[in-house]
């Protein structure tokens, strides 16, 4: 891990209150897919984010930080990227990597703009040469809060291993994906959790439910991935 104190390149809205950030390093970096950086916002004021870039040896990462007027936390960091033009960072943090070396297949659980997390993941396997399948489900309360569906749909088409599912809350009659909470979506179409490795981000509240109900049918806890579970 290192601090580095980075130039912010760019920051431009994805949906009304969800921002990508672009962040240039002083010096190249290397991560692995899922790992997160942490905003050091004063000596005991350190706010994680997921990294959503794909690996690779770069000078520049990628965030999406979902922030909005009621939001202090994430607002806060965006505020000061604004007002000053940089940020210092500790990076690269985080154990719920992608495992590569794995021959299970992959399921990957968003909720929100814990979809970067997913995304870094989703890439990384993507341009590896394996042919396990992967499945992404990216919940959200609207359609338009998922801010690459036509993106990922368009992914899907491309990849024979790779299933998208798309679920919303609130869904319009034209809908294309499933309606309801997102791990209910993963219960309805995965009848073999046990057999996959499973990879979540988002709420704590949501992981803490996909944890329990998911390990009550047959999933080792040592086959789930996603840093919140080290604080629930």
């Amino acid at each position: 891990m290192k601090e580095l104190l980075c130039r912010v390149a760019a920051i431009e809205n994805l949906t009304p209150s969800v921002f990508r950030v672009l962040l240039t390093l002083p010096e190249p970096i290397e991560f692995l897919a899922g790992q997160y950086a942490q905003v050091v916002m004063g000596e005991r004021d350190k706010r994680p984010f997921s990294i959503a870039s794909c690996p690779s040896k770069t000078e520049q990462l990628e965030l999406h930080i979902g922030a909005t007027a009621d939001n202090s936390y994430a607002m806060e960091v965006l505020d000061k990227m604004r007002a000053t033009g940089e940020v210092r960072i500790e990076v690269p943090l985080g154990n719920a990597w992608y495992r590569e070396d794995s021959e299970r297949p992959l399921i990957l659980i968003a909720g929100g703009t814990g979809f970067s997390y997913t995304w870094s993941i989703l890439q990384a396997h993507l341009r590896s040469n394996s042919t396990r399948p992967i499945t992404l489900y990216w919940g959200g309360r609207k359609p338009e809060d998922l801010y690459l569906d036509a993106q990922l749909k368009k992914l899907s088409d491309q990849h024979t291993n790779m299933h998208y599912c798309p679920v919303v809350e609130q869904a319009p009659a034209t809908w294309h994906g499933a309606q309801g909470l997102v791990h209910n979506a993963v219960m309805a179409e995965q009848s073999d959790l046990n057999e996959a490795d499973i990879y979540v981000a988002g709420r704590f509240e949501m992981v803490r439910v996909i944890r329990d109900a998911f390990h009550a049918q047959g999933l080792p806890l040592s086959q789930l991935y996603g840093d919140a579970l080290a604080f629930i």
